[in-house]
């Protein structure tokens, strides 16, 4: 399959670990958003992370759980979804995507 470099400068945050928590991929809207003037690759997520969300990403990291939510933080509204990565069928890290999203958002129920 052709690879395309879409995620890198994809308008949603991409920030990617490894099982230790070892941040090992980050796309140009993580780096913006987490400050660019710091590189985070290398470093432990659990470390910028306060408690308790620190306790709940080392949970995922073992279990391989999924976690998504919604925050406000300078007067934008984001959702966050936070998901197990797999390599050769085993647990590998996680992929957190952060992406801005409007403050009111329609929901509509699909018919199979």
């Amino acid at each position: 399959m052709h690879q395309h470099n879409w995620v890198k400068e994809a308008p949603v945050a991409v920030t990617v670990c490894d099982r230790t928590g070892t941040i090992v991929e980050m796309n140009e809207k993580a780096k913006q958003t987490f400050g660019a003037d710091k590189d985070y690759v290398g470093t432990s997520v659990l470390d910028c992370h306060p408690e308790p969300a620190r306790k709940k990403l080392a949970e995922m990291l073992e279990s391989g759980r999924t976690n998504a939510y919604t925050i406000e933080k300078a007067g934008k509204k984001k959702l966050i979804y936070q998901m197990p990565w797999y390599a050769e069928g085993r647990l590998a890290g996680l992929v957190e995507l952060s992406m801005e999203i409007p403050a009111t958002l329609p929901h509509f129920v699909r018919k199979p």
